[in-house]
């Protein structure tokens, strides 16, 4: 593939620096990176050490077969702690590819006051079915025009769902009014103390009986 060219001509060198500069982690200061001449050095287990030459802290943070790492630059002079850095992003790492999984997991019901009562049992069918599958549920009751004059109806709304929803899962806090709505989110229950009532499992098809062959005439 040929490379991007200049308007003079001349090819634009491939920039290798595209990949570092997606890290998050890169622009943190650490070892012969860390620019000041001293530091005020911070050990592993979060004592103070106090303020030391550059090159003398980063010989301490060796002998433990650590780095030392700038956690405020902005400070006079920096504060560097002593660590395994490749743990700490690996741990970093760790927390924002969870806190991204149980975001992606937490499924939201919408009805209303006023909501029908076979599409009532469609929206608990579908919460059933999200709890069931191990997701957290939102559930939000909207109020339509004159209908916030009376949140004591979308409360109780809003209660008798959480009452046919109490065998598959659990509010984390009780139900709130937040401007025209009323929010409450829901933890599934543990996979063995689950029964459904709206949304029941298919049962398995049978396997097909093999009729024996009748025994041979005589």
């Amino acid at each position: 593939m040929a490379l991007p060219s200049s308007p003079s001509g001349a090819r634009t060198p491939y920039n290798r620096d595209n990949r570092r500069n997606n890290d998050p982690f890169a622009a943190i200061r650490r070892n012969m990176r860390i620019k000041s001449p001293q530091v005020r050095v911070i050990s592993p287990e979060g004592r103070q050490l106090g303020i030391m030459d550059t090159p003398k802290a980063i010989a301490l943070a060796l002998q433990f077969n650590l780095d030392l790492v700038e956690v405020a630059a902005a400070a006079t002079p920096p504060v560097c702690r002593i660590m395994d850095f490749g743990k700490y992003v690996y741990e970093e790492q760790k927390k924002t590819s969870h806190v991204k999984s149980t975001a992606s997991k937490i499924k939201e019901i919408e009805f209303t006051v006023r909501i029908e009562a076979h599409d009532f049992e469609t929206k608990l069918r579908h919460a059933e079915e999200f709890l069931g599958h191990g997701n957290k549920v939102k559930l939000r009751l909207k109020f339509r025009g004159r209908e916030m004059a009376h949140p004591e109806i979308g409360f109780a709304m809003m209660k008798k769902a959480l009452g046919e929803l109490e065998n598959m899962g659990h509010p984390d806090v009780a139900p709130k009014l937040n401007g025209k709505q009323i929010n409450v989110m829901l933890s599934p229950l543990p996979p063995n103390k689950r029964k459904p009532k709206f949304h029941v499992p298919e049962p398995a098809a049978p396997e097909p009986k093999h009729e024996s062959a009748p025994p041979p005439a005589e």
